[in-house]
């Protein structure tokens, strides 16, 4: 037994066909199939179901995959471990993001790591909070940028900013005419959010509830926020927006305005998470540091 077999289980189980499992381990599916059979021959067990149309774990296969993750997360760190010797600066970083900071915070990141870590090799993952977690404790990524405090206890995280909720309204609004707008003074039916799932849904649900009572008539898509934004410009409701949205080209779009919101209740605190085994946590630092420094004046950096 060797660590490529295990590699190869996983992406099998993953995948739940062995052609394209053989694929994406660059060998052929003869050599990945045969590396299989003599894996179960060796334990004595049979890892997958086999049929023409499926390929299914067995339970005694699900138990087996659950210790090849935490020893290819080993071997990870093991690998990790060694280049951050080298150079804790450099070599490869996969970085998540949540939908709502994603669009906003990369088109300043990328250019400052260019000049502030160049011998990274970055690669960028999206994806909803409870994904980025399970990826993180899994090792498919190394950090992830998220707006909710990690409960999981082989994670940590390192404050990067906070992030006030400003308002954003159809022109022709009765508030548009005020400078600034308290949360109180929306009416739950005309508040546009997120679907389920999206942690900005949760977030601004805490805010009204405080301020609109614990069952509020909220109008729920099923969307992105760009959708949403949209459709406060096509005069359908108000709603919550980051404001390091308010970079975004929406902002100068006709049929919407943004206000401020003046209660300061409706913030949200964002933190770069890591596997407290992550070795380089030097090159963690470095990017906080960057986030930091490239932040607009709408939101508070934790460094200075």
């Amino acid at each position: 037994m060797n660590i490529r077999d295990l590699e190869y289980v996983l992406m099998v189980a993953e995948l739940g066909h062995f052609g394209r499992a053989a694929e994406a381990c660059h060998v052929s599916q003869p050599a990945l199939s045969g590396q299989i059979q003599k894996l179960e021959q060796h334990l004595g067990v049979t890892l997958f179901e086999r049929t023409k149309r499926k390929v299914r774990i067995t339970p005694v296969g699900e138990d087996i995959l659950r210790h090849a993750r935490d020893i290819l997360a080993l071997v990870t760190v093991i690998e990790e471990t060694a280049s951050a010797r080298k150079d804790p600066l450099s070599g490869p970083l996969r970085l998540g993001m949540i939908p709502t900071i994603a669009p906003y915070l990369t088109p300043l990141l990328l250019p400052s790591l260019r000049h502030g870590l160049p011998k990274i090799e970055l690669s960028l993952t999206e994806g909803m909070t409870h994904v980025l977690e399970k990826q993180l404790l899994e090792g498919d990524i190394d950090a992830a940028v998220l707006a909710t405090r990690v409960t999981e206890p082989q994670l940590a995280e390192i404050a990067l900013y906070t992030e006030p909720f400003w308002i954003a309204l159809p022109h022709g609004h009765a508030m548009e005419d005020q400078d600034s707008v308290a949360i109180f003074d929306i009416q739950s039916e005309d508040l546009l959010l997120l679907a389920d799932g999206h942690c900005l849904r949760d977030q601004v649900l805490s805010f009204c509830e405080r301020t609109l009572g614990t069952n509020p008539a909220f109008n729920t898509q099923n969307t992105s926020l760009a959708t949403i934004l949209a459709l406060v410009g096509a005069g359908m409701g108000v709603t919550l927006v980051p404001a390091m949205s308010l970079q975004g080209s929406w902002v100068t779009d006709a049929g919407i305005a943004v206000r401020r919101e003046t209660t300061g209740q409706a913030s949200r605190s964002v933190t770069l998470a890591y596997r407290k085994s992550f070795p380089r946590r030097q090159m963690l630092e470095k990017l906080a540091d960057i986030v930091c420094a490239i932040l607009p004046d709408t939101v508070t950096p934790e460094r200075r």
